[in-house]
């Protein structure tokens, strides 16, 4: 019975914080495009989240709109003997992101910014009598950061940046419990709860010449606090004094976030960026809840997590046509799984992931500016088990993500 509580809290670690099937690198369309990376070189208003010091190279009034179709696929075939495999049921998702950034004044080195952006926004839903619906039924996650930033152009060569976050979250998650009542009805949990935190993005941006550039930014750790979820039980009329409907606290940990990146610009018309990003997933050791309502059957609870940190790659090219009002962009990325053996579960069957990027930016006219991009994500075939819960199984997810986006200057 333990195990069946313990489930709840890694549930609600690795649907609310940044698993790799729900770290989404999508705040960006044009960076999307090319694998992801943006540190390096500023190209529109979404360097607000990309590098906040790049705000110092937008020399006008800029609005950013953009919106994402994510369509994920995941399989789950049981091990050993691969018989009854199961398909998640497909579902679409539309991740948007807002910015805004603005000089203070003519000719002023100080920029102010706005990101409004979903950062980890997805969910999974298998179906209600799969094998693992002790595990999961369905679960959903929602989130929206709020960054307000301030970027000084110290010279030239050398500008800084900072934005400050605030995160709010909502969940939901639903699976069955193993009782039935007398008509034949099994049991169930339900799990819902709002979450909010605080973070800051910091970044540096250095140009020594018009052919390189560099970032460097930082990402705090942003720890999002539920103080009333709620947790509701269906169970048979003689268990319900011992699964009480209640409400709990928690703190899930999201990780900090460490950035290099270089750009390069050959010629008048080809822009490569180059990005590794050091990860610190080793916050998630373990998660503890705290129940209001306790019995002899649900205790607080701490399930172990063990994340392990990770450095992410990416890299992507720019190449803008003769007649300057169209780009062509591709990239690449590579996104190890920071989920260890023993720790695989089909709530969030974490892999390595390979991500190839392509897309087209517009300039309508002088002002607006449309850029559509194409993001296909190839988790590798993962089999893997939870020692906690003792399911084993292969996972396969693959997610086909378009976007598209609209730029406005007012220059």
């Amino acid at each position: 019975m333990k195990k069946h509580f313990l489930l709840i809290g890694s549930l609600l670690l690795s649907s609310m914080v940044f698993g790799q099937a729900y770290q989404r690198n999508v705040q960006g369309i044009r960076q999307q495009a090319m694998g992801g990376a943006g540190a390096a070189i500023p190209s529109d208003a979404a360097t607000v989240f990309y590098n906040p010091a790049g705000m110092g190279a937008l020399e006008n009034i800029s609005v950013y709109a953009s919106m994402n179709l994510m369509m994920p696929r995941t399989r789950y075939i049981p091990a050993p003997t691969g018989a009854g495999t199961v398909d998640a049921k497909e579902e679409n998702y539309t991740p948007f992101n807002v910015y805004f950034v603005s000089p203070l004044g003519y000719k002023s080195p100080l920029r102010i910014g706005m990101g409004i952006y979903t950062p980890f926004g997805t969910g999974i839903t298998w179906d209600d009598n799969w094998t693992g619906r002790y595990l999961v039924q369905e679960m959903r996650l929602n989130t929206t950061f709020f960054q307000p930033s301030l970027s000084w152009q110290i010279n030239d060569q050398f500008s800084i940046g900072a934005g400050f976050i605030y995160a709010r979250g909502n969940f939901d998650y639903r699976r069955a419990m193993p009782y039935i009542d007398q008509n034949g009805t099994e049991s169930s949990t339900e799990l819902t709860g709002r979450a909010n935190g605080v973070g800051y993005n910091l970044g540096l941006h250095i140009k020594p010449n018009d052919d390189i550039q560099f970032g460097i930014t930082y990402r705090s750790r942003v720890n999002m606090n539920i103080k009333n979820g709620y947790a509701y039980f269906k169970t048979p009329s003689s268990l319900q004094p011992s699964f009480l409907n209640t409400s709990f606290e928690t703190s899930l940990p999201m990780p900090q976030v460490v950035t290099v990146a270089l750009g390069v610009t050959p010629n008048d018309y080809l822009s490569l960026q180059f990005e590794a990003a050091y990860t610190g997933w080793a916050a998630f050791d373990s998660l503890r809840f705290d129940y209001d309502n306790n019995t002899a059957l649900l205790q607080d609870e701490a399930s172990p997590r063990r994340y392990r940190n990770s450095i992410s790659l990416r890299a992507g090219a720019k190449y803008t046509l003769k007649d300057e009002r169209w780009d062509v962009m591709l990239g690449a990325a590579y996104l190890p799984s920071p989920v260890r053996e023993g720790f695989l579960s089909p709530e969030l069957p974490d892999a390595t992931h390979f991500l190839a990027t392509g897309g087209l930016s517009f300039k309508i006219s002088k002002r607006i500016t449309a850029i559509g991009s194409v993001q296909y994500t190839l988790g590798e075939v993962r089999t893997g088990l939870s020692t906690e819960h003792g399911f084993k199984g292969k996972y396969l997810t693959k997610v086909l993500n378009p976007g598209l986006a609209l730029t406005y200057d007012f220059n």
